[in-house]
């Protein structure tokens, strides 16, 4: 008599749980992703509110989004490419002198690599604006070098609806059709 009891009471409890772990937010993608936080590292042993850091190499205080989520929305940051993409400005402090490279990989399905644009015209030392371009929304890890300096984070792209404004700024070229 008192499984059945249990079944009845634990079942409901279990379905409503779904219910209230599900995102309302109209195209938001429900994600478990690990992000990574600004721990207000800068370069150099500066403190730098709103960055990820490690005296070496830093991201932010823009680019790193505070809750570690990118949000491409109507009307908001970033843009669309061509082929879909979504590009977005990241502002990095580089303590060692090089050239910065960017790589990055969706950690949670399947997709092609991050694309970087990293313009020369910041010379090879302190700060440098680049664009991220994430292929699809998702878990993303980006990883930056300098010289021997490296940094990783991770943060979830999120697209929602139509996203922001179509814009494919000079020198980023869309992939090849698969």
């Amino acid at each position: 008599m008192r499984q059945p009891f249990l079944l009845a009471f634990v079942l409901p409890l279990a379905f409503l749980g779904n219910i209230g772990a599900q995102d309302s937010t109209p195209g938001a993608q429900a994600s478990a992703c690990e992000v990574t936080k600004p721990n207000n590292v800068g370069i150099l042993g500066q403190t730098e509110l709103g960055s990820y850091g490690n005296g070496r190499l830093s991201v932010g205080p823009f680019g790193l989004w505070k809750d570690g989520t990118v949000v491409f929305k109507p009307g908001g940051a970033g843009f669309v490419t061509q082929d879909g993409s979504l590009g977005m400005k990241f502002g990095w402090r580089r303590g060692v002198r090089g050239t910065l490279t960017i790589s990055g990989r969706r950690l949670d399905a399947p997709a092609l690599p991050l694309r970087a644009q990293i313009p020369d015209a910041y010379g090879d030392f302190g700060f440098q604006a680049t664009y991220l371009i994430f292929s699809t929304p998702g878990c993303w890890e980006v990883t930056a070098r300098v010289g021997d300096a490296a940094l990783t984070f991770v943060t979830n792209v999120v697209k929602i609806a139509e996203g922001p404004a179509r814009f494919d700024p000079e020198g980023i070229e869309p992939r090849p059709p698969q």
